[in-house]
């Protein structure tokens, strides 16, 4: 599913099919958020895990619904190889802890939604009043590996990811950032990885997965080392 600043959300495709055309087509990694399983009070669809990372060839990052270290074993088991969390750390940052404790931090992934500079649960549907700089700091300190960070006013725009935003997260943690939202073009991501160390595309590949393999060579045109 995919929308404009998590509105307006559309049915894109299958995940099975659309998680092994991007394996196939060179993605560094691939990340599968759950988005009803949090909104619908329920656990992540661990059967469908199961079935995308039969297909997968790369990492793979799963989130929504993780509520508990229990939970993030489970899909570890199932063949994910990094949990995201992010509603239910808001609600229990000790959820972090618990989590690398159990998988270890190079497993356990912050997931953070931002809307001008403010963190939002639950699809963004909920102010968590926390910012963003300071919550991902102590998301770090608390044992996450990596910070998923999204704009929620740049997401599905096509219009260029926060950049903002995005130095200034990665500007105050020391564990990777993963950009997302707003990707347009191969500037766009150019631009993003001056400041994080991995950019999250969606929709401009959702409906043509094959174009992935072109856009690699254009980022790489622009001078950005990426793996062939």
């Amino acid at each position: 599913m995919k929308g404009v600043r998590f509105r307006a959300l559309r049915d894109v495709g299958d995940p099975v099919e659309l998680g092994a055309a991007y394996s196939d087509a060179g993605a560094d990694e691939l990340v599968f958020l759950d988005i009803h399983a949090t909104t619908g009070d329920r656990p992540t669809l661990v059967e469908l895990v199961k079935r995308v990372a039969d297909r997968l060839a790369i990492p793979f990052t799963v989130g929504g619904g993780v509520r508990s270290a229990a939970d993030g074993e489970r899909l570890l088991q199932a063949g994910a190889d990094k949990v995201a969390v992010n509603s239910a750390a808001l609600a229990r940052p000790e959820v972090i802890s618990e989590l690398a404790d159990r998988l270890g931090s190079q497993a356990v992934v912050v997931a953070i939604d931002a809307e001008g500079g403010r963190v939002r649960s639950h699809a963004g549907k909920v102010a968590a009043g926390r910012d963003a700089v300071e919550w991902a700091l102590e998301a770090e300190e608390r044992g996450a590996g990596e910070i998923l960070l999204t704009s929620i006013d740049a997401d599905g725009t096509r219009a260029g990811y926060d950049l903002e935003l995005t130095a200034s997260v990665a500007g105050g943690v020391s564990v990777p950032v993963i950009a997302s939202g707003g990707a347009g073009n191969a500037q766009h991501v150019a631009d993003a990885l001056r400041f994080a160390q991995a950019a999250l595309l969606a929709s401009i590949l959702h409906e043509d997965p094959q174009r992935l393999a072109s856009l690699r060579e254009e980022v790489r045109g622009l001078g950005v080392p990426v793996r062939c």
